[in-house]
């Protein structure tokens, strides 16, 4: 069961807009309750793209940390939400590890698991074994995302045509990162900065990037 009053758990964290660490515990718990939430919201966009673009989304720090011990290190509310919003409705391509550090398959998506092991069983989740087979299962779908792990970013970066990248200004300790983004290749569309507040401790930016 998830915490149902996430408010409480960051009062308790931040006491009197003193930042203080969240409890990996907690950052799990907060996570999960919005990607598992019960709300759906899938806007079919009138300017959606008719041909099929690949999309890889991300959230990294400033030194490219994603996570540690197979989790999320941090807890922003409105980038999960973003995520949610963007990726509902589409076929989601993730590595095993990263399929397994979440409780179930994400709901009102495909999940599709690459993975060397041809064994693999995956509840709710579609197995393969190959970056061709990941995106023949992506069937009709004109935008599929690349959700990770890292090893599954730097697969797919040279299929890609967009990369969603939320940069968390700080530095994070972690032991997966984030690939380097070759500027030569890829150019930044848009770009939001949002500031820290007295609950969300970490400045961050939504940055698309295009390629050239």
């Amino acid at each position: 069961m998830f915490d149902s009053n996430p408010k409480k758990i960051l009062e308790n964290s931040y006491l009197k807009g003193r930042s203080r660490s969240i409890k990996q515990n907690d950052i799990k718990s907060l996570n999960e309750q919005i990607l598992y939430g019960d709300e759906f919201v899938f806007k079919i966009n009138s300017t959606m793209l008719k041909k099929k673009t690949i999309t890889l989304i991300a959230a990294a720090a400033v030194n490219d940390a994603l996570g540690k011990d197979n989790d999320l290190i941090w807890h922003i509310s409105e980038d999960l939400k973003r995520f949610k919003r963007l990726t509902s409705g589409h076929a989601i391509i993730m590595g095993r590890k990263t399929f397994e550090s979440m409780p179930k398959a994400l709901p009102n998506r495909t999940n599709i698991v690459l993975t060397r092991n041809k064994n693999y069983k995956a509840e709710g989740a579609l197995v393969t074994s190959t970056v061709e087979k990941a995106l023949v299962l992506t069937k009709e779908d004109i935008q599929p995302f690349i959700i990770g792990g890292a090893q599954i970013y730097s697969l797919f970066m040279e299929y890609c045509d967009r990369i969603e990248l939320t940069r968390v200004h700080h530095e994070f300790e972690a032991d997966v990162f984030f690939p380097k983004i070759d500027a030569s290749k890829w150019k930044i569309s848009k770009k939001e900065f949002v500031s820290k507040t007295e609950n969300q401790p970490y400045s961050y930016s939504y940055i698309t990037y295009e390629k050239k």
